[in-house]
């Protein structure tokens, strides 16, 4: 319960602005350790600390962006602008990948012997324990916010995480094999990890930017809540979600007997909102009246079904 109300209390901003502080803190460090062991394993986890400072940074910039009201021009509020941090990132992701496989490469064709390995791993293993240690609080708060932004963030520094792991296993293999072409070797695993993820989350972002349906439990949930409602007397039909960032949203018809007067009417669309907005957070329900006997078709076949 401790957990979940500390999550509630941190938000997405405060937790963007220590991803910022963690990112210089570990490029320093990763910096120092591939600069006393010449790993280039070390340098290719040091190359995507950069990418979580720009990734962070841009980050914040968007969950702020997102955070304002709906105005004029956007009605319906900008949570989208989440996405775009999302896929930003995994653009990033993807081309430091492409970057460290080269630099492996290279030096897989023309090794290079290793100095100073244990304070290197001692300064990897530290940098790894704080970004393990920020990404956990991040997906608890992730989940409480519903931020995508912030998610995405904290896969990335999972996969940092990863990386080093990596990373770590090349240097002690070549400190007791003595084979300097694992150094380069773990750095291409590490390589290829990172691009999948960072096209895991440019798949996240695009589906979003496409208002993609909204998850699995919460149109459970959706439907649980209008069963409540739905009887002989009203139904419902054309039931229609979609997610916006931290915002849900559900539009569908509710049919009634036509005798009814429009403040009765009103007032059971009010309860089924009331009742939706409850059982899940953040959404906004869309309800048109309609007499029993009336349907309304679209254009779209999809609708007429």
């Amino acid at each position: 319960m401790k957990s979940a109300l500390s999550s509630r209390l941190l938000t997405p901003q405060h937790l963007l602005w220590a991803s910022i502080g963690v990112a210089v803190t570990t490029i320093t460090l990763k910096t120092l350790a591939w600069y006393v062991t010449g790993s280039v394993g070390l340098l290719s986890d040091a190359m995507e600390s950069f990418v979580n400072l720009a990734s962070a940074v841009f980050a914040l910039v968007m969950v702020t962006i997102a955070k304002r009201p709906a105005d004029n021009d956007h009605p319906y509020g900008h949570h989208k602008a989440e996405y775009f941090s999302s896929g930003f990132e995994g653009i990033l992701i993807m081309g430091v990948a492409m970057g460290i496989i080269w630099t492996a490469v290279v030096r897989l064709l023309n090794p290079q012997p290793l100095e100073e390995l244990g304070w290197g791993l001692a300064l990897s293993v530290l940098s790894s324990a704080l970004n393990g240690l920020l990404a956990w609080v991040m997906f608890s708060t992730a989940r409480v916010h519903r931020s995508i932004a912030l998610e995405a963030d904290a896969r990335h520094l999972v996969t940092d995480v990863w990386t080093s792991a990596g990373v770590l296993v090349g240097l002690v293999g070549v400190a007791l094999t003595g084979w300097l072409w694992l150094d380069a070797l773990a750095a291409i695993g590490v390589a290829l990890n990172i691009m999948w993820e960072g096209g895991h989350l440019l798949w996240r972002s695009s589906q979003g930017l496409m208002d993609e349906a909204v998850e699995p439990d919460v149109l459970q949930q959706i439907q649980k809540t209008l069963a409540e409602f739905d009887h002989k007397t009203i139904r419902f039909d054309h039931v229609m979600t979609r997610r916006s960032g931290q915002r849900r949203f559900v539009d569908l018809h509710m049919h009634m007997p036509a005798h009814w007067t429009l403040g009765r009417a009103a007032a059971v669309r009010t309860s089924v909102e009331q009742a939706l907005m409850s059982a899940v957070p953040g959404l906004r329900a869309t309800i048109q009246l309609l007499p029993s006997d009336v349907e309304t078709h679209f254009d779209d076949p999809l609708d007429m079904k």
